[in-house]
């Protein structure tokens, strides 16, 4: 707990310290996704899902909920994620708490081998024609390394959006830099999803739309692959 209280002082200083190019006024925001499947870094987390968040943000400060859950049945992922962040420019710095819902674990549980929860802190820079995010496990139920101790999981992406022919589009590839049980079949270093994404605004009435995406997922570790639509709904 010393390590997750010292990320977020550090982070709440850095952020009061640097407000420049900041909103003035606290905003607010909520949605929700509605997915044909879940999938997150390369990875199956269930079928159809329904994927709220809400956030608030003032002077490039930001607290986030975000959560997912499924459409039917109850065996597929239920998930509540907690996200502080600081954004300034093109750069970006947050920790985030992952936890996982399904088997009705003890939320305010958090020792090392008993906790539900996953503790992130990522760093990233945005330059325009791409976007580079680096995300690593620092406490919690992370996954183990080949010895058997804790892997510090990680996690490096690069996103890059274009138009093409009247839609929206954003190629990404991401990938395991190093052994890890948390991610599936990275043993090593590993590429783990390439992905293409294309949205439309789907015009409803003259004050609403609805955003409706489609993207193809190929995870070239597990040799998988998939096709997933959704839509976003929001004020």
């Amino acid at each position: 707990m010393k390590k997750i209280k010292t990320l977020f002082v550090a982070l709440i200083a850095l952020a009061t310290a640097a407000t420049a190019n900041a909103q003035d006024n606290i905003e607010a925001e909520v949605s929700a996704d509605v997915v044909s499947a879940y999938h997150w870094r390369g990875q199956e987390l269930g079928e159809a899902a329904i994927q709220p968040s809400l956030g608030v943000s003032y002077k490039g400060i930001s607290l986030s909920a975000w959560g997912s859950a499924p459409l039917k049945g109850n065996d597929d992922l239920k998930e509540l994620d907690l996200t502080l962040a600081y954004s300034t420019g093109g750069f970006n710095i947050g920790v985030t708490d992952y936890f996982c819902v399904t088997g009705a674990p003890k939320y305010f549980a958090y020792k090392a081998h008993e906790t539900a929860h996953v503790f992130e802190a990522n760093i990233g820079y945005d330059f325009g024609p791409v976007n580079l995010q680096w995300y690593t496990n620092f406490a919690g139920a992370d996954g183990v390394n080949k010895d058997g101790k804790r892997a510090y999981s990680s996690f490096v992406e690069a996103k890059a959006p274009f138009e093409l022919g009247g839609l929206d589009w954003e190629a990404s590839i991401g990938a395991v830099p190093f052994a890890t049980s948390f991610y599936e079949k990275a043993n090593g270093f590993a590429v783990t999803d390439i992905s293409l994404q294309a949205t439309k605004d789907i015009k409803i009435t003259d004050s609403f739309s609805v955003p409706v995406f489609a993207a193809i997922h190929t995870n070239p570790s597990t040799e998988k692959a998939a096709f997933v639509v959704g839509f976003t709904l929001k004020p």
